[in-house]
């Protein structure tokens, strides 16, 4: 019986820069730039979704980063827009 080889991962680029787009968004939240806030959560979804589709090769891995991203996108892009209306209100 021949031994199986080991498949070497690496985690897809779009996954890593989708999870850094959505923790930028809270990040520019935080420091009081919505806009930005809102312009990185919006990234951040589109990038895991390409990231959660590149996943399904065996060669790649970051799946649930994707989902992860895609979450903290869309909840930062809730977040954000209340932030803007907020500041357009007072």
């Amino acid at each position: 019986m021949e031994p199986r080889t080991r498949i070497d991962q690496k985690t897809g680029m779009a996954a890593t820069l989708s999870i850094i787009s959505a923790v930028g968004s809270y990040i520019a939240i935080c420091a009081g730039h919505p806009g930005w806030a809102l312009l990185l959560s919006i990234v951040s979804v589109p990038l895991g979704l390409l990231g959660l589709i590149i996943s399904a090769s065996p060669r790649v891995k970051g799946g649930m980063l994707s989902i992860f991203a895609m979450l903290l996108g869309a909840v930062g892009v809730v977040v954000s827009l209340l932030a803007l209306a907020g500041a357009i209100v007072f």
